[in-house]
């Protein structure tokens, strides 16, 4: 009798031990559960365009502090070519639609060309959404950027105020002619245009260039030499002013107003070349995007809106002070 109960005894020792170790090792498992995850893949124009390098310094912020508050594993992946080329933006949204991105942001080069891969990623479950240039007609989530229209129509007033109101030929210099964000924005200069019309205001020509800093700068030169009636120019984009000197020949002879205004344009707003710059949020093309991707994958929610802009900055002699520490950030420079 008295070995039956030891044995007993025993036993229930040994279980209640059992016990404890399975309810530490589920205690433990519960505790190395690994955290929720997201893979972002961000798709800018080009690698060359600061303006994108801003853009990447923006992600990759919003990933570590996205990470950082929400406890989330938040890896943000930068794809993009080194020039622009609207077919390798494609395949690179096929292939991180392949790899099991969960979320994909991207400028797109060519929206054409784009929304069969953005509609075929969304088909198979990728959260997609575009930054600065648009891929309207597909079934993308939201848009972040500017409202190009409003844009351009802001270079022909800041330039038509620089002028003095007292007309004259506009050249409007554009890159990629199936860019549609560049497209809006012509648009918006020549609607400013027709309503300056009556003030001697007239359009001289639509100038496209390559999209780097010495070919667009080259351009202006080459274009204002051999037509010296041109009075202004209204950029859509700031490519010439990337480069020191490109205005060489030209702005003693034209008023000049761009748009976008990194580092190097401010130097031309400073030394009177340039008469204003019409800013873009490029660290927030980024920053934003990432935010509202992961606002979708984490919760659900999509944005309040589909088109989603930012106030424009309009940046002149008397203010560019105010905008020169800000690159610094977003270019990662002490």
């Amino acid at each position: 009798m008295k070995a039956c109960c030891k044995t007993v005894g025993l036993f229930g020792v040994a279980s209640l031990a059992l016990a404890g170790v399975l309810t530490v090792g589920l205690m433990s498992g519960a505790a190395e559960a690994p955290k929720k995850q997201f893979k972002i893949g961000v798709i800018a124009k080009s690698q060359s365009n600061p303006v994108f390098q801003a853009a990447r310094t923006g992600a990759e912020d919003a990933g570590k502090e996205l990470s950082a508050k929400l406890g989330i594993d938040i890896k943000v992946e930068w794809r993009t070519p080194v020039n622009e080329d609207a077919q390798l933006q494609a395949q690179y949204v096929e292939q991180m639609a392949s790899q099991g991105v969960d979320g994909i942001a991207i400028s797109a080069s060519d929206a054409n060309v784009l929304t069969a891969a953005a509609n075929s990623a969304i088909d198979r479950g990728v959260t997609l959404m575009t930054f600065d240039s648009d891929i309207p007609n597909s079934k993308r989530m939201a848009y972040y950027g500017i409202n190009d229209e409003e844009a351009g129509k802001a270079v022909m007033t800041q330039l038509a105020k620089a002028m003095g109101g007292k007309g004259g030929k506009i050249a409007i210099l554009s890159g990629n002619q199936n860019a549609t964000n560049l497209n809006a924005r012509i648009k918006g200069v020549k609607a400013e245009l027709e309503a300056l019309k009556d003030k001697g205001f007239t359009l001289k020509e639509v100038y496209y260039t390559k999209e780097t800093a010495s070919d667009a700068a080259a351009m202006v030169q080459q274009v204002q030499t051999a037509n010296p009636d041109i009075a202004g120019w209204a950029m859509v984009g700031g490519w010439p002013l990337f480069t020191q000197n490109a205005l060489d020949g030209v702005y003693d002879k034209a008023k000049i107003v761009s748009v976008d205004h990194l580092p190097e344009q401010l130097n031309y707003v400073k030394s009177g070349q340039v008469a204003a710059l019409i800013g873009q949020d490029c660290y927030g093309w980024g920053y934003r995007s990432v935010e509202m991707l992961v606002e979708k994958l984490n919760t659900g929610k999509s944005p309040e809106k589909v088109i989603n802009n930012f106030p424009l900055a309009v940046v002149t002699k008397d203010n560019v002070a105010d905008y020169e520490g800000k690159w610094n950030k977003w270019l990662r420079k002490k």
